[in-house]
């Protein structure tokens, strides 16, 4: 995509793509992979060491076709549920693009998730195969947390057993030459779970024309262009990932790259500057680790973008990347039913200026508004309401409902239909920046005011002893709630009553005077779910113990 494109012709565009990730005819597979140049580069799979190994589409292509066939031969069609417990790998990535050959629904499981964890998903997904790494195995062996009805089929990367298949054993019964299902735009192609701070996880089915979805922001929210050296690095366990790291780049045939090992700081920092990485996506805390990591930052960095996603991006973060990396990091905000829906674009067409603690503007193909509390009535600039994206006006939408939740998936839409509603609260300002302040349950009303806890973690975590911090509600007999906050000091300070009236004395000096923690709780780190977010609802447990 070129610099010169217009707006409207970026609205061709997401129609074009939607045009062709919506027919009654569509092969994922081959939009994955097989009408990509065969020689060119899928995804250059990097090791702990710094090796690497680059796989073409045409190996890509050979690898799903016996997997697939194998799998065929074991009885799986199009449409049933595959999971997969794996790291990132040339398995992993074989694996699943095969899941998708066979017309047959992903379903992703993140490799830290514990068993219980991991039974949810099978059981909700009737998963009919679960392929896992070798250090994975353990977790899938019936017993506490893992009942027997929650597993199907299992092959693991190492040594089969009783109760397992071999991978390699399997990918040499198959053949190439597999044909890939065409299976539709509505069909579908993944089955994600939501990490929600309440309740059990929800099943999201992400049909195959939601690639459009997906490939519209790598192109115009990131702006990877062809030449780019892209690097997400979320874990494809989540919808960031998978989308944007997995689907997007495949479906663009744009070369992407995955980390076999954990994010390490150090790591991190020698994979961008030895291989110039040029485009970099990663959540919040991937950046603020770098930055408390302390260690020389490698000259001759060739960033061009840096973005983030999965939690709103605290102002203190672009102070040191603007320094530190030679580039602002722009804050992007989705949600796993959605994809990425608003965005401080990375493309030259939409680019503007980055305001500390906003979002941006909403995608081309996506339409948003702030609905005011009690009614659908739309709100006007500044005023506090709930982020909803225009269903009549996102052609980019897909998402119709959670899978088997007729109650929960009500709540996310408005009584018309018109409004997808996301649960967040935000408010829009007058050149139409989109600003984040929290999700709908974690409003803090005080004295009738109405208080976003981002707003004034985004000015603790500008103090210089902070690490993170989270802000939540207090009950309090004359104002109804106070405000308190658990904090998580860097390692040179220590927790002190100087420093309590300090941070206190600092939000009301860089925010409000109203709106100042009433207590600080000094703690080592904060109850976070597995794709980084911030479990508030721990905190206000923690809180109504210690109060009685």
């Amino acid at each position: 995509m070129k610099n010169s494109t217009t707006p409207s012709q970026l609205d061709q565009r997401v129609a074009q793509l939607i045009a062709e990730y919506s027919g009654e005819s569509v092969n994922a597979a081959h939009i994955l992979c097989d009408r990509h140049n065969p020689e060119a580069t899928a995804c250059r799979i990097i090791r702990d060491d710094l090796s690497f190994k680059d796989i073409t589409f045409k190996q890509l292509r050979e690898d799903s076709e016996r997997l697939a066939s194998a799998y065929s031969a074991m009885g799986l069609k199009a449409g049933d549920r595959i999971a997969t417990l794996m790291g990132k790998s040339q398995k992993y990535l074989a694996t699943v693009l095969a899941i998708w050959r066979l017309g047959a629904v992903h379903v992703p499981l993140f490799t830290a998730f514990a068993p219980p964890a991991i039974a949810v998903r099978t059981e909700a997904s009737d998963c009919k195969l679960i392929i896992c790494d070798a250090s994975q195995r353990s977790k899938l062996i019936p017993g506490d947390g893992m009942p027997e009805n929650a597993l199907g089929k299992i092959i693991t990367t190492g040594d089969a057993d009783d109760n397992a298949l071999s991978f390699d054993a399997v990918y040499q019964s198959g053949n190439s030459g597999f044909p890939s299902a065409s299976v539709g735009g509505d069909a579908p192609l993944i089955q994600i779970y939501t990490s929600g701070t309440t309740g059990k996880p929800k099943g999201v089915v992400v049909p195959v024309k939601a690639i459009a979805a997906f490939q519209t922001y790598l192109e115009i929210g990131l702006n990877v262009s062809s030449d780019d050296v892209y690097w997400n690095a979320a874990d494809p366990g989540w919808a960031y990932g998978l989308y944007y790291g997995i689907v997007a780049p495949l479906a663009a045939g744009t070369k992407t790259h995955l980390l076999e090992s954990g994010f390490v700081p150090k790591l991190a920092f020698d994979v961008l500057s030895k291989f110039g990485v040029t485009n970099f996506a990663a959540a919040p805390t991937v950046y603020r680790s770098l930055q408390a990591a302390k260690i020389p930052v490698p000259e001759g960095l060739k960033l061009r973008h840096a973005s983030s996603a999965g939690e709103p991006l605290t102002p203190e973060v672009n102070q040191w990347a603007v320094q530190s990396l030679g580039v602002e990091v722009h804050d992007h905000y989705g949600q796993t039913e959605t994809g990425m829906t608003i965005n401080n674009h990375h493309h030259a067409q939409l680019k503007q200026p980055v305001k500390p603690g906003a979002m941006g503007h909403p995608l081309p193909g996506w339409a948003a508004a702030i609905l005011k509390d009690e009614s659908n009535e739309i709100a006007g600039p500044g005023e506090q309401g709930r982020v909803a994206i225009d269903l009549t006006n996102s052609p980019l939408a897909w998402f119709n409902g959670y899978k088997d939740e007729p109650g929960k998936s009500a709540e996310r839409f408005s009584d018309d239909k018109r409004w997808y509603l996301t649960g967040d609260a935000g408010s829009i300002d007058s050149e139409g920046y989109f600003h984040f302040a929290s999700r709908d349950d974690d409003i803090i009303i005080m004295a009738g005011y109405r208080i976003g806890p981002f707003e004034v973690e985004s000015v603790l975590c500008m103090h210089p002893a902070v690490s993170e911090c989270a802000v939540v509600a207090a009950p309090d007999e004359v104002r109804g709630e106070v405000l308190e906050t658990f904090v998580v000091l860097k390692s040179d300070y220590e927790a002190s009553e100087a420093l309590t009236k300090d941070l206190q004395e600092w939000v009301k000096r860089r925010y409000a005077a109203h709106a100042y923690p009433r207590q600080v709780h000094y703690t080592d780190g904060l109850p976070k779910t597995p794709s980084g977010k911030v479990m508030r609802f721990e905190l206000r447990k923690l809180l109504r113990k210690d109060k009685g």
